[in-house]
């Protein structure tokens, strides 16, 4: 099931990150949905409270709707909702009221086919953009509203403009002085997540060139993976918009989630090179050099997911350096070896295929050590 940050959840979690580390972030994540569920009450209650005093026809409904439609789990996705609420109902209401005043719609089949030229062009601007998809909603509205409570179009427009940009600055408010919870927060710690999922499917396939693999868990692994770097592109699109706000000063949270799918891709092509154990003319020399990759390179991700999470300096990369260059000393005294000459094309490629993989993954971590270091300077 997804956490409180749309990340699905693994029915082991946190295996390499450590008990404690794994109880804080349980906690931090249900903290995060009280605090969800304090300041959608709070947002309803405030606007409700906000339209009775401005009098504001069927007891402010639309207000207390709009502020619990556009409060979300973070600041920067309380903005997204919030702009796209406004303007699809602007869009809705200005061209329903406009369309309403042109066209004459006495009777029930002169009414049923302005409903259908209002809604329909509505519907296809919400089809190109997600910023009016309330627009056919509003449309339809204001024009069967109008005249229900002593309202014309244009006062009926008007009123859900007044009654949705009011709902959503309440909730834009509450979201931002009521225990705020910041996309960038919730995108960092999510990442740490994924780095310690990383570690372990990398200790796993590394596993794999020595002995067989359960191929179904793996396959399991790396689709979760997958899901939760989408969710986390997510979100951090929601802490890009809290940094153009100026509401947050922290890097840019696009490095980091690229970083984690390149570390994702460069194990999927590890995990090819480790489909099935390697043969005994390679594994006996190189089963020391590759166990050391896989100690030193899963320990890095580790650290480098407890050091995101608390905002601390990376962790040095000098080990993982050292074991990779190792592994190539070791992959370079083959060569002459007369067992490598028994051995097919395909085995002796899957050790090139490896190869490529370890380079590119040395690369990726020292990206990572940039970007753990830049978060931790702003701490």
């Amino acid at each position: 099931m997804p956490d409180s940050t749309g990340l699905p959840g693994y029915a082991r979690p946190f295996e390499t990150l450590g008990v404690a580390a794994a109880a804080a972030w349980r906690r931090s994540d249900a903290a995060a949905r009280w605090r969800f569920c304090l300041r959608m009450t709070v947002a309803a209650v405030l606007a409700f409270a906000v339209s009775h005093v401005l009098n504001i026809p069927l007891q402010g409904l639309w207000a207390v709707l709009t502020a619990l439609v556009v409060t979300q789990i973070s600041v920067g996705e309380s903005l997204r909702a919030t702009t796209e609420y406004v303007v699809g109902t602007i869009a809705g209401a200005v061209y329903a009221g406009a369309i309403g005043v042109l066209v004459p719609h006495s009777g029930m089949l002169a009414l049923t086919g302005l409903l259908a030229l209002t809604v329909a062009p509505l519907a296809l601007a919400a089809a190109l953009s997600p910023s009016f998809r309330v627009a056919p909603f509003t449309g339809a509205i204001v024009l069967l509203l109008a005249n229900q409570f002593g309202e014309g179009l244009l006062e009926s427009a008007l009123y859900r403009v007044l009654e949705v940009a009011l709902g959503g600055a309440t909730a834009i408010v509450v979201s931002l002085l009521l225990v705020p919870d910041r996309a960038h927060g919730l995108t960092v710690n999510a990442a740490a997540r994924i780095l310690d999922r990383l570690a372990f499917l990398l200790s796993e396939l590394m596993a794999g060139l020595t002995r067989p693999m359960d191929e179904a868990e793996i396959r399991r692994i790396h689709d979760d993976v997958g899901r939760s770097i989408g969710a986390l592109q997510t979100i951090a699109s929601e802490a890009r918009r809290e940094r153009r706000a100026y509401l947050v000063a922290a890097p840019d949270p696009g490095p980091l989630s690229r970083t984690l799918l390149r570390l994702r891709h460069d194990l999927v092509i590890i995990g090819r090179a480790a489909v099935t154990p390697l043969p005994e003319a390679l594994l006996t020399p190189l089963a020391p050099a590759l166990a050391r990759v896989e100690e030193s390179a899963a320990t890095y991700l580790r650290e480098s997911a407890a050091a995101l999470a608390s905002r601390r300096s990376p962790p040095p990369i000098d080990d993982v350096t050292a074991a990779l260059e190792s592994y190539e000393s070791a992959v370079a005294a083959l060569h002459g070896d007369a067992r490598v000459g028994t051995l097919s094309s395909s085995e002796v490629g899957r050790i090139f295929t490896l190869g490529f993989a370890l380079v590119q993954l040395r690369q990726d971590l020292g990206d990572l050590e940039r970007i753990v270091n830049e978060h931790a300077r702003l701490a």
